[in-house]
C-alpha cells in the first residue's frame, strides 16, 4: 500500500500536524508514503529519503541523516537563500501622515470586538493570532466581505458605512485570499483573463473587450514578476501555487490597487517563491501601498511587519512597533497569543 500525502499540513493547525505525524508513523508498518511538503521542519521530521525537485526535475536525492535544510533550499531555488530572507535590510519609514484604513471600535457578528487600527502609506500592518482568533474576519471586513455590526470603517478618509467587494476594489484595495485556488485565480480561465478580471470596464470599447491591451498588460506583468507561464494563453490552474499567486498579486498591483489584504500569501509556495513574494512586499511598500498582513508564520510576521498587532479571542491585546534592530521576538508576541 503507498499513501500519496500532497501538502498535508498546509490548511491544519500545529497540534494537528503533529496528530497526523503521528499516524503515519504508526502506519509505515502497514504502508509507504510520499509526502510532499515545502516545509524543511516536516521534511527532515518525517521522511527516510528526500527528492529534491526544480523545475519539475528531480535535482537530488539524499537521506533525512544527509541532509541539511540549507543544502536543500540551495537545490530547490538554485542559489543560496539571501540571509537576509525578510528583507528587513529593504524595510523603510511608512507615511504617517496618510492613513489609507482607519477602523474605530469595530464590532463584528461573532467574537470580534472594538478593534481600531489604522494602515498608513507604505506600511506592513501584520494581524497575529492564532486560528479563529479573528484575523481573517478583519481583512474580509476591510475588503467589504463583512459587515460591522458597530464602529466605523473609513478608506482613504472617507467613511464607508455598508462596503461591498465592489466599492473596495474601486476604492482601491486588493485582496489576496488564503485559498488562491479557490478565491485567487479562476482555473481554466487563462492568465491574462485572471489579470483583468477586476479591470473589466476599463477593457470595455462598445461592448467589446479589448483583448490586444489585456494580452499586452499580462505579458508585461509575465516579465516583471518573471511568471513561470509559456504565454499569457496559459492556463492559470496549471500553474504552480508560487506562479498562480503573482498572478493573483499582479491582478491588483497593474489595477493600482494601493491598500492590499495579504492572507497568508506564502503559504504552499517553495522557499524561491516566498522570496519573490517578499520583494514584492518590500517593492508594494517603496510605492506607497499600505498592506495588511496574515502571515504564515511567526517570523514571517516579525521580519516582514512595520507594526504587528496581536489579536486573541477577537480583541486586540497588543501592539508593537518593529524598527529594524529592535522587533519584538516569538516569546513577546506568544506571550499576548495564548
Amino acid at each position: 500500500l503507498v499513501v500519496l500525502l500532497d501538502e498535508p499540513t498546509s490548511v491544519l493547525a500545529e497540534e494537528e500536524v503533529k496528530l497526523l505525524f503521528k499516524l503515519v508513523r504508526e502506519l509505515t508498518t502497514r504502508a509507504s508514503f510520499i509526502f510532499v511538503s515545502h516545509r524543511m521542519d516536516e521534511v527532515m521530521e518525517l521522511s527516510d529519503r528526500i527528492y529534491v525537485m526544480k523545475d519539475g526535475q528531480v535535482v537530488d536525492v539524499v537521506s533525512r541523516g544527509a541532509a541539511t535544510p540549507e543544502a536543500i533550499q540551495h537545490k530547490m531555488v538554485g542559489r543560496h537563500v539571501d540571509k537576509e530572507y525578510y528583507r528587513e535590510q529593504r524595510q523603510k519609514p511608512y507615511d504617517a501622515t496618510r492613513p489609507l484604513v482607519e477602523l474605530s471600535g469595530v464590532d463584528l457578528p461573532g467574537r470580534v470586538h472594538d478593534i481600531s487600527l489604522t494602515l498608513h502609506a507604505g506600511e506592513v500592518l501584520c494581524l497575529v493570532g492564532t486560528e479563529g482568533s479573528g484575523r481573517e474576519a478583519i481583512l474580509r471586513t476591510i475588503y467589504g466581505m463583512r459587515t460591522p455590526t458597530k464602529g466605523t470603517l473609513k478608506i482613504k478618509g472617507e467613511i464607508v458605512p455598508r462596503l461591498t467587494a465592489r466599492a473596495a476594489v474601486e476604492r482601491g484595495v486588493g485582496y489576496v485570499p488564503r485559498e488562491r485556488k479557490i478565491e485567487g485565480i479562476v482555473a481554466g480561465m487563462n492568465v491574462y483573463e485572471n489579470m483583468t478580471l477586476s479591470q473589466m470596464p476599463h477593457y470595455a470599447r462598445m461592448g467589446w473587450l479589448d483583448v490586444a491591451d489585456e494580452r499586452a498588460l499580462a505579458r508585461k506583468w509575465i516579465g516583471k514578476l518573471a511568471i513561470k507561464a509559456s504565454s499569457e494563453y496559459a492556463d492559470c490552474g496549471n500553474l504552480s501555487g508560487g506562479n498562480q499567486q503573482k498572478v493573483v498579486l499582479a491582478k491588483w498591483r497593474s489595477g493600482g490597487s494601493d491598500i492590499m489584504l495579504l492572507d497568508h500569501p506564502t503559504r504552499g509556495l517553495d522557499i524561491g517563491a516566498k522570496e519573490d513574494v517578499y520583494d514584492m512586499i518590500r517593492e508594494m511598500c517603496d510605492d506607497g501601498v499600505g498592506v495588511v498582513l496574515v502571515a504564515d508564520t511567526l517570523e514571517e510576521a516579525i521580519g516582514l511587519s512595520h507594526t504587528i498587532v496581536v489579536i486573541k479571542d477577537g480583541e486586540i491585546q497588543k501592539r508593537f512597533d518593529c524598527v529594524p534592530g529592535s522587533k519584538p521576538t516569538l516569546y513577546d508576541l506568544l506571550h499576548y497569543m495564548i
